[in-house]
């Protein structure tokens, strides 16, 4: 099962405890799923807030 980061969204694997962002705070409640390819011309990513390319969740809670 895959967990999300509470601070950027970004998808992260089970296992890790760290997402690449920096923050320690994965949630396994989360919701919602987009892939960002190319986050500097997405407007998706854009609205999102979301500056680097991968996968996100759209709510964790």
């Amino acid at each position: 099962m895959e967990k999300a980061c509470r601070d950027c969204h970004r998808i992260v694997e089970s296992w890790k405890s760290v997402c690449k962002c920096g923050s320690n705070s994965i949630s396994k409640d989360w919701s919602g799923y987009v892939v960002i390819i190319d986050a500097k011309s997405s407007k998706i990513a854009e609205q999102l807030g979301i500056k680097r390319e991968g996968r996100y969740a759209l709510k964790v809670r």
